[in-house]
């Protein structure tokens, strides 16, 4: 039996880019520049444990590109954590502020370990610490971190506290994500999953199809997953399959997702749920037959191995980079639509700006608000993704590469080369 390879985020993100630079006329250098971060950062850093005993921890932040305004981008805790790892969601961030005409450029952190493992105290310790080490390279103006996986809004309030006190006033606008309560924004916890179901039904509109006749599998029931499919539940579809690190559910006749949610919020898994459907695994939920497969967990989940045995004939990546190189060419020989992670999951970092102005402005809007801004700039992207795909006959993704990386190349063109 021949074991598939792990596959390297950052090369995979490396060749998207380089997929789209002959058609760009990207000059050598700019390739060059653009295929590597600007800054990256890495730090190993002491945590007091509730038993006394201290242990060490390797976080990163890697800082991509800022020709577009200061890098923005999340901060994730998990054992899967790596330098490349940061480096490829650093690289997508940036190509997704800008797809969304986002003034940011694109940033990403991270640090090893299970926040699973840890007690409240001791999550608070490792949090402080490390964005005390981040400290001089991050700013409201500089770099404006935000939640992701292992992390949440309760984090980035211990985040803006630590940077406060260094600063001695509140900066409220460092981080985003926060609760409402120390400066966050309203909508902003539900803001990825609300724009997946943004672009769910439009894309739904555009391919002449009855939301409520789609069978829909998500991948994932974290923040993002859970939101998605609540939503998609609520607007008529039936939610089929959907599944955690532990496992899920498959019911052909629809899940009970606010079941499931609840089960989530006092267990902190849907796993093992007596709830009357099929048991199934993160790797079956990707091949059960449905309409719309929503990957919303991780990268690297829809691989060369498994790429022939997708039923859905869309896929929306609501994670960033689930699909590898390898198998998007796959799917795409299949003829299955891709809807691509830098349009799909844009929702965050939309209403996260929305959070920094407000912040910065002392002047905050109501959730209704944030929603129907969120939905205008996400209908407007995939509005002019979906036009230049038809128009070059191609791939969503590669519309969404064209569009995002030129918005980036124009930018550093038009700044210059400082000598």
């Amino acid at each position: 039996m021949v074991v598939e390879a792990e596959p390297n985020p950052y090369e995979s993100a490396r060749a998207q880019l380089e997929s789209v630079a002959d058609e760009l006329a990207m000059e050598p250098w700019l390739v060059d520049r653009l295929s590597q971060p600007e800054r990256e950062f890495t730090t190993n850093f002491p945590v007091e444990m509730d038993d006394g005993n201290v242990r060490m921890f390797k976080g990163y932040r890697v800082q991509h590109n800022n020709a577009r305004g200061p890098f923005k981008g999340g901060i994730r805790y998990s054992l899967q954590v790596s330098r490349d790892e940061v480096r490829a969601l650093a690289m997508w961030m940036t190509w997704k502020c800008a797809l969304v005409k986002l003034p940011y450029g694109g940033a990403k952190g991270g640090v090893n370990v299970d926040p699973r493992e840890l007690s409240s105290s001791e999550l608070e310790n490792l949090s402080r610490r490390f964005f005390a080490e981040l400290e001089p390279i991050i700013g409201p103006e500089v770099d404006i971190p935000a939640p992701d996986m292992g992390t949440n809004a309760q984090v980035m309030a211990w985040y803006m506290d630590t940077y406060s006190m260094t600063h001695g006033h509140t900066v409220s606008p460092v981080v985003t994500g926060k609760p409402v309560s120390v400066g966050g924004s309203e909508g902003r916890y539900a803001a990825t999953g609300r724009g997946v179901s943004y672009l769910v039904n439009e894309l739904a509109k555009r391919r002449g199809e009855s939301i409520a006749d789609l069978r829909i599998a998500v991948q994932g029931f974290g923040n993002v997953g859970s939101v998605t499919a609540r939503l998609l539940q609520e607007a008529g579809a039936k939610v089929v399959a959907v599944s955690d690190v532990q496992g899920g559910y498959y019911d052909g006749n629809g899940l009970d997702i606010p079941t499931l949610e609840a089960a989530a919020d006092e267990y902190g898994t849907i796993a093992d749920q007596p709830i009357g459907a099929d048991p199934i695994s993160n790797a079956d939920l990707l091949e059960i037959d449905c309409d719309y497969l929503i990957p919303a967990a991780i990268e690297n989940v829809l691989l060369e191995s498994n790429a022939d045995r997708v039923r859905a004939s869309v896929v929306i990546e609501a994670a960033n980079g689930p699909t590898t190189p390898a198998a998007d060419a796959i799917l795409r020989d299949r003829g299955i639509t891709v809807v691509p992670d830098i349009l799909a999951n844009a929702g965050g970092v939309t209403v996260s700006y929305m959070e920094w102005v407000q912040d910065l402005q002392s002047f905050f809007w109501e959730e209704e608000e944030v929603n129907r801004r969120l939905r205008r700039i996400m209908l407007s992207a995939f509005d002019e993704v979906w036009e230049l795909a038809a128009q070059r006959d191609g791939p969503l993704r590669d519309a969404a590469y064209l569009i995002g990386v030129q918005r980036v190349i124009d930018a550093i063109r038009t700044r210059g080369v400082f000598p």
